[in-house]
């Protein structure tokens, strides 16, 4: 482990570079994950983030750079790390033709568990993902949520120090999606550090204590969710009169900036600071506008992405295959 500003750090990257021919899919990353916590990398498709987790999981070599994982360095001590780090990718990497126990038992196996330990663990993690009633099944007759399941439940086998999760919950329904919150929370609570990749912004919102936002291969913005929403926008004043029908003079008192919102029965009205906030409910008190409750609200995290990438995200849609990502 590493120290920043005090706090140990579970993942360390410093100017992390990796080419595809002309493709810069990775162009100088910095990132520090601490320890116990989960930081979320946001991106569009073909944006690095694939290739980042890649890289940090000893699956492919950077051409510059330098990263440490877990107290180990990604390039000089790879045998090491694997041992204590898991990998969920986009897509489920079970074998299909074992049953979900034997999936597990294997992998156990090939971390050097014993037979009884890899047993006791394979069925420790088949009760813990709701599995056990399909344990001795093949894993082809499993459906898409078992599945990713299941491999979510096989990166864990080890007790991972730190987990990476690339998309998890690509292509799950939403109960099942929220399953898989449930235990990427015990599992951090547990004292696991998770990098965390997604395109669902309810999804970063819901696990991440960061974000990292990344397009075109480099870090683009940084920093606790809270924050990230401030410096995009600031926050929004609503308004809520107790006559609707004096949104529109409301409006015209405090000027530009100020819209009015019909249908919610709201103003809404852009404010950067609690002064400012005073100023604009003093303002319309003077004029005798009787106010029926006043909010606050910080732009959405959508809202965020789009003004530091520039691109509207793929909500609710499925990621694209991470081939894609290295060709894009």
């Amino acid at each position: 482990m590493t120290e920043r500003n005090g706090t140990e750090t579970a993942v360390t990257v410093r100017g992390l570079v990796k080419h595809y021919g002309e493709t810069k899919a990775l162009d100088g990353v910095d990132l520090d994950v601490r320890q116990g916590t989960v930081l979320g990398v946001l991106g569009p498709n073909g944006a690095g983030k694939t290739t980042l987790v890649r890289v940090l999981s000893t699956l492919i070599r950077p051409d510059a750079g330098t990263a440490w994982v877990a107290g180990y360095d990604v390039l000089t001590q790879p045998r090491q790390l694997r041992r204590v780090i898991g990998l969920t990718g986009q897509y489920a990497s079970v074998d299909e033709s074992l049953s979900g126990r034997e999936n597990l038992y294997m992998i156990g196996r090939l971390l050097d568990l014993s037979r009884k330990d890899a047993r006791a663990r394979a069925d420790e993690l088949l009760e813990r993902f709701s599995l056990t009633e399909a344990a001795k099944r093949p894993a082809k007759g499993y459906s898409g949520g078992m599945r990713r399941r299941l491999d979510l439940a096989a990166s864990m086998i080890g007790r991972p120090a730190v987990l990476y999760l690339d998309e998890p919950t690509t292509g799950l329904d939403p109960r099942t999606r929220k399953e898989v919150w449930a235990e990427v929370r015990s599992m951090v609570a547990e004292g696991a550090t998770v990098l965390l990749t997604t395109q669902y912004m309810e999804e970063a919102e819901q696990l991440a204590d960061e974000l990292a936002v990344i397009d075109r291969g480099r870090v683009i913005a940084g920093g606790r969710v809270d924050e990230l929403k401030a410096k995009v926008g600031g926050r929004t004043l609503q308004i809520r009169p107790a006559d609707p029908s004096v949104l529109t003079a409301m409006a015209a008192v405090l000027g530009a900036g100020a819209v009015p919102d019909q249908e919610a029965g709201v103003l809404n009205v852009p404010i950067l600071s609690d002064e400012q906030l005073t100023e604009v409910v003093g303002a319309l008190g003077a004029r005798g506008f009787a106010i029926a409750g006043i909010g606050t609200h910080l732009p959405s995290l959508d809202e965020v992405f789009m003004a530091v990438t520039g691109q509207k995200t793929s909500l609710g849609n499925p990621a694209e295959p991470a081939e894609k990502e290295l060709a894009a």
